[in-house]
Order: C-alpha cells, then sequence, then structure tokens
C-alpha cells in the first residue's frame, strides 16, 4: 500500500471569512460554503483544501488543543508573473487581511510575498523573476 497526497486541511474559526478569502485567492468553494462546518475546493490535478471549523474537529477529537493562531506551516500559491504577486497582495490587504511580508524580490529568484488568512495560517505568494531561457 502506498498512501497518496489528497488534500490539505486547515481548521478555521470562522468559516465565513475563511471561504471569502480562499475564494479570492481562486479556490472555487461552492454556494453555501460558508454557512457550513466542513468545505472543500478541488483545484487542478484533483488536489483538495478542506476547512473544517474548530467546533467540528472538537465534535470527533474533543481533546484537541487548538494551537497558537497560524502554526507552524502554509500554503504557496504561484502567480503567473511578479506583477501579479503585487497585484494580489495589494488586493488582499486592500480587503482588510494581514500583509505579513510585503512583495519584494527575493535573492532566490522570485517574487515573493505572504499575507495571512483569518486564521493567521500563512499564504505565500510567488513568482519567478525571470522567465525561463528557449533554445539557442
Amino acid at each position: 500500500m502506498s498512501p497518496r497526497f489528497d488534500a490539505i486541511g486547515l481548521v478555521v474559526s470562522d468559516m465565513a471569512a475563511s471561504v471569502v478569502f480562499y475564494r479570492r485567492l481562486g479556490f472555487a468553494f461552492p454556494e453555501g460554503a460558508e454557512r457550513e462546518p466542513h468545505a472543500e475546493a478541488v483545484v487542478p490535478g484533483g488536489l483538495r483544501l478542506m476547512l473544517d471549523t474548530e467546533e467540528t474537529v472538537r465534535s470527533f477529537h474533543p481533546g484537541r488543543q487548538t494551537p497558537a493562531r497560524g502554526g507552524r506551516h502554509s500554503l504557496a500559491l504561484r502567480c503567473a508573473d511578479p506583477a501579479e504577486v503585487d497585484a494580489v497582495y495589494g488586493e488582499l490587504v486592500g480587503a482588510g487581511c494581514a500583509g505579513e511580508l510585503k512583495p519584494w524580490d527575493a535573492f532566490w529568484g522570485q517574487r515573493y510575498a505572504v499575507v495571512q488568512d483569518p486564521d493567521g495560517h500563512e499564504v505565500d505568494l510567488f513568482a519567478p523573476l525571470f522567465a525561463p531561457l528557449t533554445g539557442p
């Protein structure tokens, strides 16, 4: 048997705020997801982003301790180009989301920025600074 990577799950304190945030980033949550205790969005390739309220998780794991805001993980989203990193960052911060790291040209060759979702999970936005060379 070989398990395969299928989904990323986040525990959220406010489902509506989280669904709105991730919809802004292009995740296609179904209508009404903001009112549900569990919501899923399928991304190209079949991977799923799953959101569960704290109450839902406590219903089957009553001893679970809520970790510090944000925890120790992040999602990374590739943008089409460096300008899109700036635009998406600006849109999210303009909508009231916390900007963790303003867009900058990273030494590893990416335009890179970090925002926080409503629960403090970090979302990295990045794009290659230079188009790859093609042919001689």
